[in-house]
């Protein structure tokens, strides 16, 4: 049982009264459960595009519900847990397939995606990566998604109107803007005015809301990536392809797991001080994989709780717990925060 006066962090169960028990459920997958549904205006069932596709007329408030709902913020942790960064991408798919630069994901294990109306959905693996290109199509645990419509075949001149869309989630500094193409090659497109950083990793796009490229360097003239190089990329994944982090595929010398470990000494994270708002709360899930003598070897964050504090305390707090020595194992850890 755990009890907090003022605040609690219970691990599995949060009682009504502010009291928890410990509880561990093993997941041989590794695997998050299934996540709610996306509730963004756009229907997740059809490319976002504007409500008219001819002319070339900007209407940049129409992007706010054709893209934006489909531009995400990717947040990647290292393999002790540890936050590395957070970058713009944007998904291209229906079934949650999802486009960022590879520098976002270098050196992750694991990664959210964060939308601008609030859900958060783990990412379970890259598909391909080019860092020539500085591309990476990952997968999100989400069964349907808004996305953008890859523009191939648009030919536009230099000079042609453009906008950049970033993350709601980013305030004013996502919002829709216009831009120029400045120059164009094969492979990329150069876009005038300048963008910031916050915008790495935004789509480009037309007036129909169709991506061009996606945005790969800021400057001066901000470096986009042609639609042409992401769906190349993209078409090398095969049809049956299983997305995975580095580090997290099998090789022979590497010791399977044996079961569910038997937990000697599992206590539950401290609520942290950095979160003081009365009424917040968090859940996730954590999954701890055991040596031979007991000790945490990961903690890897199956499912955020959302908020940075909650992660860090838990993940801080299960790497201090034990299992009796004699077998590896792994097991995935429910977590909940409540403040009163």
């Amino acid at each position: 049982m755990c009890r907090y006066r003022q605040h609690i962090a219970c691990v599995a169960v949060l009682a009504m009264m502010g009291e928890s028990s410990v509880a561990q459920q093993s997941s041989p997958s590794g695997r998050s459960a299934p996540v709610t549904q996306p509730t963004l205006s756009a229907s997740p069932n059809q490319p976002l595009q504007s409500k008219s596709e001819q002319g070339s007329s900007f209407d940049l408030a129409s992007f706010e519900n054709t893209v934006r709902p489909a531009v995400i913020w990717i947040t990647v942790f290292d393999p002790s847990g540890k936050l590395l960064r957070t970058q713009t991408g944007f998904f291209i798919s229906s079934d949650a397939k999802l486009v960022t630069t590879a520098r976002t994901i270098e050196n992750g294990i694991n990664a959210v995606a964060k939308t601008a109306d609030g859900q958060i959905y783990n990412i379970s693996g890259i598909f391909a990566t080019s860092k020539p290109l500085d591309l990476a199509i990952l997968q999100a645990d989400v069964k349907r998604v808004p996305f953008v419509t890859l523009n191939t075949n648009a030919n536009l001149p230099v000079g042609a109107r453009v906008a950049v869309v970033g993350s709601g989630l980013a305030g004013a500094e996502g919002a829709p803007r216009e831009a120029t193409i400045s120059a164009e090659d094969s492979d990329q497109l150069e876009i005038t005015p300048a963008v910031s950083a916050g915008l790495l990793g935004s789509p480009v796009v037309d007036a129909s809301g169709q991506a061009l490229g996606m945005i790969v360097s800021n400057g001066e003239k901000a470096t986009a990536r042609a639609s042409s190089s992401i769906k190349e990329l993209l078409s090398q994944v095969p049809s049956k392809a299983v997305p995975k982090w580095p580090g997290t595929a099998e090789t022979s010398p590497s010791p399977k797991p044996t079961g569910k470990p038997r937990l000697v000494y599992a206590p539950a994270p401290s609520f942290p001080p950095e979160v003081s708002r009365p009424g917040v709360s968090g859940a996730g899930q954590f999954r701890l994989t055991f040596d031979a003598k007991g000790n945490v070897t990961n903690v890897q964050t199956i499912q955020s709780t959302g908020n940075k504090f909650f992660d860090q305390a838990t993940i801080n707090t299960l790497r201090q717990w034990k299992s009796a020595p004699g077998r590896e194992g792994a097991l995935t850890v429910p977590v909940t925060f409540q403040a009163r």
